[in-house]
């Protein structure tokens, strides 16, 4: 979706792919593997169809497929681990072609290099995110995977003399079935690394998929359930201290003064190092670190945004969503639709500031010599990493050694590089490699946030209820304008107008307009489910006071919209049955629903939500269904779309990031709540099976819950809610 929108803007030069899959002389070429074995150097295009990943000097791979002479099959991908199962999903791709065991294929870090890596349909970033890994290698890795197949077969039957068609692959062989002849992978890969790359292989059908589809268990489960994964905190390089740091409470203050000797007098401290916007502890340990840091007598220079509230920047979205915006879609003549409707409804809402709140805290491990630089951390845009690391060393690229780790939650804060620079910065002044470790209070307080937004939407209703005309306008930061500034032209950004335009529903005159609003001096960054995070709450809730104004069902008023739609229509189709939509529910306890259609997956959810008197809320039950085009591995489907949906519920009850005099109010997990285990609801997951290419599956389920649970709330007590988080106090009922 928001990625769709911008390889549109870079594929100029390519040109479309058939049906049957990437041309195959701009998509693989075929070596021979150092110490022996076939290389297969491929490109994938970042976005499943959108154009070839070719550029102007020709070929350019960004994904390598080594089959070595022991037999293992080793992937260099562009992406990157961080609890969504890429490194089982993607393997599974090649498992299937190459008719080999899924323990069979191994998925290794890419290291940072962008002309290697990166994609030339974005500018050349190398970057995991926006749910796309699996949309953008299943049609690449599955031709890459039976192109291997053909040549391995193929040097078996030159081996043997005999006709290719007369073998077949299996179990990782080449087996001759006239006379029983076997020969491994391993055995072949050198030869098959001579001969030429056919021009055009048949891939397997799905009634013939032995491991797609498959719920395959997570190939990086062990070493995560034993310890021996490694994660960026983990890293422990010889001779390594711990830093903890205090950075500015007010963005873009200052250090006015620090009194240290009393952190120097710890034991354990090792030094403090003063930075013009922060103070580093250095120690043995962390511990020592942070008992340094409480001893720190610092004095700030509050700076410019010393006076910002939250209110003072809602205030100022407010005002700027009273002029025209940037139009986003135009469909039909809204004013002409407006002017003919007999019922007119109107509403205003707003989602606030979010901080990532990642179960592993901001971390990264660096060594500064005087002729090179080593950095050891956990990110999604490892060469962006890299490039910042060697500016504010001040070193030549070449000069900085970059190691990529598993992530312990991204959540979109990895695709950010302020805690490498942060990290190099301390590293500087110290002997020797350092690990800087954010405390929780600087994790939160120091977040780049999910922006915060105020929407204006109104629509049209004819006699019968139906929306003959939806105009919808809301401000709000613009992240793409900052983390990829070609995708943001005419003052339009697809990112933040993803899940507001391109709705299911057939509305003959729809006006969509975006402002961008930048807060000052506070920073925003991707949040799990992005533009839609914010864009389905509004559109969704509204889709309900609709219904609610033309006095009809919800699921029913949806469905008469979704004729032209049919895989929207059928996954919400069984989200109210799964969910006994209409059977009567106890006082106090509604249904709500909602639907979308983002990254590239049709989606449908029912929250079952009891509200008690007092005005407490609590999520009993969330039935989803999805359409997520063919499934790769179930099991990792339903474990996205529960995390997705437990993140998502916590922001609807507790997600908020307020400001007052300059400086984060929240701190830690006490005032930035998380939904704790005994609140989770029960999760029904509901797999459509479908034959369409895969749709993304990381973030879908988080943009969704908001509204459901929203519109439940509205059932079981008449209430509209139309801001986040939900204010239990207007819930309360009178004694």
């Amino acid at each position: 979706m928001i990625l769709d929108h911008i390889t549109s803007r870079f594929a100029g030069r390519g040109r479309s792919p058939s049906a049957n899959g990437l041309s195959r002389r701009s998509f693989l070429q075929a070596g021979a593997a150092a110490g022996g074995g076939l290389m297969l150097s491929l490109s994938l295009p970042f976005a499943n169809g959108e154009a070839e990943a070719a550029d102007a000097d020709g070929f350019a791979p960004n994904a390598f497929i080594r089959i070595e002479g022991d037999g293992q099959i080793v992937l260099t991908m562009p992406y990157v681990e961080m609890g969504q199962g890429t490194y089982t999903s993607i393997p599974m791709l090649i498992a299937e072609e190459l008719e080999v065991d899924l323990k069979q294929v191994q998925l290794e870090h890419a290291p940072p290099n962008e002309k290697l890596y990166g994609n030339p349909l974005i500018g050349g970033v190398q970057a995991t995110g926006n749910s796309n890994a699996i949309r953008a290698a299943w049609q690449p890795l599955r031709q890459a995977g039976a192109i291997a197949r053909t040549m391995l077969v193929s040097a078996a039957a030159k081996r043997w003399n005999v006709d290719p068609t007369s073998c077949r692959p299996q179990s990782g062989e080449v087996f001759h079935a006239p006379t029983g002849r076997r020969i491994k992978y391993g055995e072949l890969a050198a030869d098959a690394a001579r001969l030429p790359v056919p021009e055009n292989v048949a891939l397997k059908q799905p009634k013939d998929f032995k491991v797609i589809g498959t719920p395959a268990k997570r190939l990086d489960a062990p070493a995560k359930v034993n310890g021996t994964a490694v994660y960026g905190i983990d890293v422990r390089p010889p001779g390594v201290k711990v830093a903890t740091l205090a950075q500015s409470p007010v963005f873009g203050g200052r250090v006015k003064n620090v009194d240290d000797a009393a952190a120097k007098a710890v034991k354990g401290v090792r030094q403090i190092v003063r930075l013009d916007d922060a103070v580093a502890v250095v120690a043995e340990h962390m511990g020592a670190a942070k008992k340094g840091m409480a001893a720190l007598v610092i004095e700030w220079d509050d700076g410019p945004h010393a006076k910002l509230d939250t209110d003072d920047i809602l205030h100022e979205l407010e005002r700027a969503t009273q002029n025209p915006g940037a139009v986003a879609q135009n469909i039909g003549d809204i004013d002409r639709g407006m002017a003919s409707a007999a019922t007119k409804v109107e509403a205003t809402y707003q989602v606030p500031f979010l901080a990532h709140a990642t179960m592993e805290p901001m971390n990264c491990t660096v060594h500064v010599r005087k002729d090179g630089c080593e950095v050891w951390v956990g990110n999604q845009v490892l060469a962006r990493a890299q490039a910042a690391a060697a500016k504010t060393a001040g070193l030549p690229l070449d000069k900085v050694v970059v190691h990529n780790h598993l992530i312990g939650g991204g959540f979109g804060r990895r695709l950010e590089i302020d805690g490498v620079i942060r990290a190099v910065e301390i590293a500087k002044h110290v002997d020797g490699p350092v690990k800087v470790v954010w405390t929780r209070e600087e994790d939160i307080q120091h977040d780049m946030y999910r922006p915060c937004f105020f929407d204006r939407i109104s629509a049209g209703l004819d006699e019968k209820g139906k929306p003959v005309a939806w105009n919808h306008r809301f401000a709000g930061s613009s992240i793409i304008a900052r983390w990829l500034p070609p995708a943001f032209n005419n003052g339009l950004d697809p990112d933040t107008t993803e899940g507001a335009i391109d709705l299911t529903y057939a509305l003959p005159n729809l006006r969509v307009e975006y402002l961008r609003v930048e807060p000052p001096g506070i920073p925003t960054a991707f949040w799990r489910s992005v533009g839609p995070s914010h864009n389905v709450f509004v559109t969704e809730s509204f889709m309900d006071e609709l219904a609610a104004a033309a006095k009809q069902d919800p699921v029913a008023y949806r469905r008469a919209l979704l004729d032209k739609a049919p895989r929207a229509e059928a996954v919400l189709k069984l989200a109210a049955e799964k969910a006994g939509w209409g059977q009567p529910l106890p006082k106090g306890i509604g249904r709500g629903v909602s639907i979308q259609f983002v990254f590239g997956t049709y989606m449908a959810q029912v929250a079952e939500v009891e509200v008690s008197r007092d005005g407490a809320v609590r999520v009993r039950r969330v039935v989803c269904a999805v359409d997520c085009g063919t499934v790769i591995n179930p099991d990792t489907v339903r474990a996205q779309i529960q995390s997705a949906i437990i993140f998502g519920v916590t922001a609807a009850l507790y997600g908020e990031i307020t400001l007052k005099d300059g400086r984060v109010e929240q701190t830690n997990f006490d005032t930035y709540q998380i939904l704790r285990m005994n609140e989770a609801p029960a999760i029904e997951v509901h797999i459509v099976q479908s034959p369409e290419s895969p749709g993304g599956m990381g973030e879908a389920g988080t943009s969704l819950i908001a509204p459901a649970v929203t519109n439940a709330i509205f059932a079981a007590t008449g209430k509209r809610l139309r801001k986040l988080p939900i204010d239990t106090t207007a819930l309360k009922q009178r004694a």
